[in-house]
């Protein structure tokens, strides 16, 4: 099979992936008040997730009103259009490629009613650090950030990757839990809003990694 055409045929094979760990994975969610609270105010904001737990994410949000940010690179063409047969939409872009772009699309992005998604700590790590870039976005954009984390009792683990990439397995369960929204206000220190931004992730990807133990 030639390089191009297994590029195409990816996003099909891991859609229909997705869809078998939607049938099989029994799914608890924890603490969605506040991300309830939020949309019952007609407020957007921006989803904050590890990189390493994005796939999970794509498969408890499938056609949830929400664009992720995915860098411009052949793996990212790949996981944009598998996200969009899993009906969610992407913006191509990173900090160090089409950052104006990607910035001028997200903001689009909210004017049309979807919310954001984001790996502050990606693409590239360190793993489980935030990087200033989504508080900066945060604070931009004047919208809140939403932490959520997920774990499966059933995954595979890819240890040789910078951040120890996690592929959710099927007939498992998994857990999804949001934590409190965090405000970005004009004049915020950043540095301080990004430590209390990866406090609040560690906290409930431990909760979500008890929940599946």
């Amino acid at each position: 099979m030639g390089l191009s055409l297994l590029r195409a045929v990816v996003p099909y094979l891991a859609f229909v992936y997705s869809t078998l760990l939607r049938l099989t994975t029994r799914v608890q969610f924890l603490h969605g008040e506040d991300r309830d609270r939020l949309r019952a105010g007609d407020q957007r904001f921006i989803y904050a997730f590890w990189h390493q737990r994005q796939v999970f994410f794509t498969v408890t949000h499938r056609g949830d009103n929400v664009a992720i940010l995915i860098s411009r690179s052949v793996d990212g063409e790949m996981i944009a259009e598998t996200i969009r047969l899993c009906g969610v939409a992407s913006v191509r872009g990173s900090s160090s490629r089409g950052a104006a772009e990607a910035l001028r699309e997200l903001m689009a992005a909210l004017r049309s009613g979807l919310d954001l998604g984001l790996t502050p700590d990606g693409p590239k790590g360190p793993a489980r650090q935030v990087k200033v870039g989504v508080l900066y976005l945060a604070q931009k954009l004047a919208v809140p950030i939403l932490p959520i984390s997920s774990a499966q009792s059933n995954r595979l683990v890819l240890t040789k990757a910078w951040d120890h990439f996690h592929i959710p397995l099927p007939f498992g369960r998994g857990a999804v839990v949001y934590g409190e929204p965090l405000e970005i206000l004009p004049g915020d220190d950043l540095k301080a809003k990004a430590a209390e931004l990866k406090s609040r992730l560690d906290a409930i990807t431990l909760e979500a990694e008890a929940l599946v133990a």
